[in-house]
């Protein structure tokens, strides 16, 4: 853990000395600025009266200034990119002190449907999400969640292995995500593709040689007028027909060009994380063939992309007055532009999505690295196609503070159902969602929380937190019925790990044994395997008829007049139950 603390302290330290260096930069770019605009200023007023040498003085100083305004943005970018990494160090210090609660939490992800994902708190306040997420992007955010919530067992082996390579690329990761980062649009990743799908050409193609020629022949009118073979008139009314050419399609100019000012740090930034990735030698294969998506024997979509992102911008200077004005009457520069954007579309609409995909699978990569690099004394579990299911030695929860949780031990084979008892608080519901979150971490290709884990992949399925429907007029036993008939129906169809806490809760006593006995054997029959938690000692009985069935407990003690829990999974039935204990200790009742 020190060593975790001392690389992001040190890593905050390198690049705040990078971020001063930045701002002094900064400071003497803006003077610079202002020298070349006083300079101007001067240079127009000791040539007043010569038109020719005054525009010459104001054409160089736009040129000089653009060059300025381009470097000053230049460092600008780099400056935020450096306080974007010093801001993911700081958050990794406060999440190493187990202070997280205010990342996102992924909630509207939530989904009480789903296999596993409502019981687990894999989303929400204080959920494993939220502890572990590090994507910058909102693609990347989704990507991670379906990850999370795929509940596949194929290519686990693989999965490690990417874990593994980027678990060991701090500074890669830090920089992709401070990129990442500074990507800002008012379109989702989803509407930009559809709109590039969808895009509709005006511009015609005679665009493509017209904008050169008027440009080559303003250049020589120019010219001609400079050296004083010219004429001024002549010069203006090419000027005004070249406004005219471009007025003529100015209002589909101006919606092309709004929405292209809402994507254009999209490509722009994306142009550089392709570049990240395309720059990198991966070994892992599932990276590898992610690589290979947005590479090309003849072009990088690195390359196409940031041809895009000029362009865009190209379009974007016509927002300047000055080069609005000037460039569109000489050079038809909106047509231009136009043309070049609907080119591109047309060339590389369809392959965009294919790329923003794939930049969101790294981006959602780079959490599993990240929290793989977090927990260095995690175990990746080794797969494994014997009767085992789950073999864990020292196994805990990972929001447990390492320094408080208390670990344990589970070995669970195929077709076997443990049944858990045990007194209030003493565990049972965290054992539960430590096993169940093992085995969804296990899918996904995580390190988990233990010494030794051997595991044969297996689905999850679990029914720990029913919760009525008002909007449905669902009572809460009838909402835990159709969960429970979800899970039969599931497990005719595929093979899942059941995770079940007090089931038929919302019944009375002497049928909730009925039911969950006959529940119980019902999951027996259908080779099965799992773990059910109950406070029903009835329905351990089971296990003296039932070989596949094994009874194991929490347990609890009152001693000195304090209730005390060793958290420890032991086998054998609980006998010690503290709920009349807990209502005197707390003076509800006498």
């Amino acid at each position: 853990m020190e060593s975790l603390y001392t690389f992001y302290k040190e890593q905050i330290t390198i690049h705040k000395e990078k971020e001063t260096k930045l701002k002094k930069q900064l400071l003497v770019s803006s003077m610079l600025r202002l020298v070349v605009f006083f300079s101007t200023g001067f240079g127009i007023y000791v040539v007043f009266g010569n038109t020719k040498l005054v525009l010459a003085i104001v054409l160089v100083s736009i040129i000089i200034f653009l060059f300025l305004v381009s470097r000053h943005t230049d460092l600008q970018y780099k400056r935020d990119k450096v306080r974007a990494i010093i801001k993911g160090n700081q958050v990794e210090v406060s999440v190493l002190n187990r202070d997280f609660h205010n990342l996102p939490n992924g909630q509207e992800f939530a989904n009480p449907m789903h296999y596993y994902s409502q019981d687990i708190d894999l989303f929400g306040k204080g959920s494993f999400y939220q502890y572990s997420n590090r994507t910058a992007l909102e693609q990347g955010s989704e990507t991670l969640a379906s990850i999370f919530t795929a509940n596949t067992i194929t290519g686990i082996a693989e999965k490690q292995e990417a874990v593994k390579e980027l678990a060991k690329m701090p500074e890669w990761r830090q920089e992709f995500s401070a990129v990442a980062t500074l990507v800002k649009t008012d379109m989702s990743s989803e509407k930009i593709t559809k709109w590039l799908q969808e895009y509709t050409p005006f511009v015609p193609k005679i665009m493509k040689q017209l904008p050169v020629v008027f440009s080559v022949v303003s250049a020589l009118l120019l010219g001609a007028y400079f050296l004083g073979f010219g004429s001024g008139i002549l010069v203006a009314v090419w000027f005004f027909i070249g406004m005219g050419v471009t007025g003529g399609y100015v209002k589909k100019i101006n919606k092309l060009s709004y929405s292209t000012s809402k994507v254009q740090s999209v490509f722009h930034q994306y142009q550089k994380l392709l570049t990240i990735i395309e720059d990198t030698n991966f070994k892992a294969d599932l990276l590898v063939a992610k690589k290979e998506l947005i590479t090309d024997k003849d072009k990088k979509a690195s390359a196409v992309l940031k041809r895009f992102a000029r362009i865009l911008s190209a379009l974007d200077q016509r927002n300047n007055m000055i080069i609005g004005i000037f460039a569109n009457g000489f050079l038809l520069w909106d047509l231009k532009q136009s043309y070049k954007i609907e080119h591109w579309i047309q060339e590389h609409g369809l392959a965009v999505e294919g790329w923003f995909s794939t930049i969101a699978f790294y981006d959602a990569y780079n959490s599993l690295g990240n929290f793989a690099f977090n927990h260095p004394s995690y175990t990746y579990p080794v797969l494994s196609k014997d009767d085992i299911v789950l073999k864990a030695t020292n196994a805990s929860h990972p929001l447990l503070d390492p320094k408080k949780g208390v670990t344990n031990d589970i070995t669970i084979n195929k077709e076997q159902f443990f049944i858990v008892t045990g007194a209030n608080m003493a565990g049972k519901s965290t054992f539960l969602r430590t096993i169940s979150l093992q085995i969804v971490m296990a899918n996904m290709g995580l390190p988990v929380c233990g010494t030794e884990v051997i595991y044969n992949p297996i689905k999850l399925i679990t029914s720990m937190r029913t919760v009525d429907s008002l909007s449905d007029d669902e009572s809460y036993f009838f909402s835990e019925l159709k969960r429970l008939k979800f899970i039969v129906d599931q497990i005719q169809l595929d093979n899942y790990f059941i995770v079940l806490d007090e089931i038929l809760k919302g019944t009375n006593s002497t049928d909730k044994a009925i039911g969950s006995k006959k529940f119980v054997e019902k999951l027996v029959a259908s080779k099965s395997t799992g773990i059910i938690a109950t406070h029903d000692l009835s329905l351990c009985e089971a296990a003296e008829v039932i070989t596949q069935i094994q009874n194991h407990y929490f347990d609890a003690e009152i001693i000195d007049d304090e209730l005390y829990f060793d958290y420890k999974f032991k086998k054998g039935v609980c006998k010690n139950m503290n709920a009349s204990f807990l209502l005197k200790k707390m003076k509800i009742v006498d």
